[in-house]
């Protein structure tokens, strides 16, 4: 990411604008360095740089239009981009409750997993891999009900044994902190701080095929993908790393 880019424009824009509380907005910019921490721990262990990355100044919750009762908080997404000029990136999206509220153990368990999954998209554009349940010429993108899709955190991070722990901890089948999801409501949504809403199906992202193309990827993460990738196969066909 290059030195001019803030992560966090986006928090001082809402700040400026009156959307976010003093308190709340100092709390963000205190505990930032848990992020900017847990971003280089991630690339120390797994060799690569962490893609683009900013903070969203809301609550991002999915709704079901199915199931009024069920909502669920996004506390941070990997989503394809395709810029002005035209080029494909892929973003990892880190909201500000998570970063105010969240242990450092549950932030960079989060920025780990988002960062598994940038390399497992990056690694389906790649091969041009469209998967069957979706429309040709489109990419699905889901937030955490692909874990199987993903590599192995022990291929990815095999350096950082507590890196692993507090991924395989926390995402068992999906990221869920009850007593964080309840802070969160109770000092963020029931506050009236920016809430963003989301429908379920907003995690199908479809990217045209031309865009796909143009994904920009250094050959040095493409080998490292191909590493993890070959260990998670052996696991499969042996049953151990």
């Amino acid at each position: 990411m290059s030195s001019s880019f803030d992560p966090l424009y986006k928090v001082h824009d809402a700040y400026k604008a009156g959307q976010i509380l003093q308190r709340v907005y100092d709390l963000v910019i205190k505990r930032f360095p848990l992020v900017t921490e847990g971003i280089k721990r991630v690339e120390e262990a797994s060799g690569l740089k962490y893609p683009y990355y900013y903070v969203e100044p809301s609550l991002v919750v999915s709704t079901s239009a199915v199931e009024f009762t069920q909502m669920g908080i996004l506390f941070a997404r990997t989503i394809p981009v395709v810029g002005d000029d035209n080029l494909l990136r892929v973003v990892v999206q880190i909201t500000a409750p998570l970063i105010a509220y969240g242990l450092k153990g549950t932030i960079h368990a989060i920025l780990a997993h988002e960062f598994m999954h940038y390399l497992e998209l990056v690694s389906r554009i790649v091969k041009m891999k469209v998967i069957s349940d979706e429309v040709s010429g489109t990419l699905f993108e889901g937030t955490y009900a692909d874990t199987g899709r993903l590599l192995e955190e022990r291929a990815v991070f095999r350096s950082d044994p507590t890196l692993i722990r507090h991924i395989t901890t926390r995402f068992p089948e999906g990221f869920r902190d009850l007593k964080l999801e309840d802070k969160v409501i109770k000092m963020w949504m029931d506050k009236g701080l920016p809430t963003t809403k989301v429908p379920i199906d907003a995690n199908v992202i479809k990217i045209p095929i031309e865009a796909m193309a143009r994904l920009q990827v250094e050959q040095v993460v493409k080998d490292k993908i191909a590493e993890f990738e070959s260990v998670k196969l052996r696991k499969k066909k042996t049953g151990y790393v």
